[in-house]
């Protein structure tokens, strides 16, 4: 899976319209929410870094929530935007897993274990859990 990161505002208006999960790694106003998904009409998960979710207004969680968009918490750790746009997470991830689903742990817990081990935040990998 990958993750559109977005470090600037005016990167909005150059996104592809079919991201499906962006990073922005800028503090994002209500304008640059509604701009985001007026440009990407399929995004489904919208991560901001923990000390920016702590801004968003009430009003674009409820806007967010309504049009089943997740806003959810997390960073691209050691991410190089100069060298790559997106932020690849790692196949083994997915087997990791898909490893634990067979011993028969709940998505919860999954995302727990992993998130301990990785750099993923816990959200991310509830996302991940979902899409399997």
């Amino acid at each position: 899976m990958k993750i559109r990161v977005v470090s600037k505002r005016k990167e909005i208006e150059t996104l592809d319209e079919g991201e499906r999960v962006i990073h922005l790694a800028f503090r994002p106003s209500n304008k640059d929410i509604f701009d985001l998904i007026k440009r990407c009409k399929n995004v489904e998960v919208i991560q901001i870094p923990s000390s920016y979710r702590k801004t968003v207004s009430k009003s674009i969680e409820m806007f967010l929530e309504m049009e089943g968009i997740r806003l959810v918490e997390g960073d691209v750790w050691g991410h190089r935007k100069d060298i790559n746009e997106y932020y690849s997470i790692s196949p083994s991830v997915n087997e990791r897993i898909k490893e634990l689903k067979s011993e028969g742990m709940s998505d919860e817990e999954i995302a727990r274990k992993i998130e301990r081990e990785g750099k993923l935040n816990k959200d991310i990998l509830l996302y991940i859990l979902d899409k399997q």
